[in-house]
């Protein structure tokens, strides 16, 4: 049995669908985006989506979920649920705590893909984000822009973050989550240094963290 090729990397100027179908060129039929939300706040949790385009028709706008309005995030969130095989994957404060930004971060992904309906076979991942699975993949730095799966995968996560957020803040009313989803805002320093730090607060980096070093990768 013949090995299959990677697929090439495309240049700029091709639409968001050229890295799904090179995949689908070089053989593969199960292409799944990948992408996360939440590596910068102070607390929460961080999130991952996993999805695998199998309808390409969408009605709403796909595209980086930073260049949506909320309503916009909202009604692609519902569409890509419709139309796609979607994986989410949460990892809470304490484990964030635990293993470090990063390691939870590939831990969500990880989460996100084995949430899938099918195993995908080829993954196609934002940023540089080194995972250990046994698939086959391309990391894009941009990739929400640059491939329509990720872009799935980046609305996937931010709304489902953001829908978070918006309930830790009815139990934690004095911090603001649902303004500004955990990030690390003026007006969320200020009620830190007012209330302190609570039990969805990430302790170990950020302002008011100890900056703990992990030095070996625990997952």
């Amino acid at each position: 049995m013949s090995k299959r090729k990677k697929p090439k990397l495309p240049n700029k100027e091709q639409d968001t669908f050229f890295y799904e179908k090179k995949a689908f060129s070089a053989g593969y039929k199960r292409v799944a985006g990948i992408d996360e939300a939440g590596r910068g706040p102070l607390a929460g949790p961080v999130v991952a989506g996993a999805v695998r385009v199998c309808d390409g028709s969408f009605t709403e706008r796909i595209d980086d979920s930073k260049k949506l309005s909320v309503r916009q995030r909202e009604k692609a969130f519902v569409d890509i649920l419709k139309r796609c095989d979607v994986g989410i994957g949460c990892v809470d404060v304490e484990e964030v705590d635990r293993v470090n930004i990063y390691n939870a971060t590939l831990l969500a992904m990880r989460k996100a893909i084995d949430d899938l309906n099918d195993e995908p076979d080829y993954l196609l991942i934002d940023g540089k984000m080194n995972i250990d699975i046994h698939q086959p993949r391309t990391c894009l730095i941009g990739g929400e822009s640059l491939s329509v799966s990720i872009a799935c995968a980046s609305i996937i996560a931010k709304v489902y973050r953001d829908r978070l957020m918006i309930e830790l803040d009815l139990e934690y009313p004095q911090y603001g989550f649902k303004k500004h989803k955990g990030y690390g805002t003026r007006e969320h320093i200020e009620a830190i240094r007012k209330h302190g730090l609570c039990s969805v607060h990430r302790k170990t980096f950020g302002p008011f963290g100890s900056r703990r070093k992990i030095k070996k990768p625990v997952l």
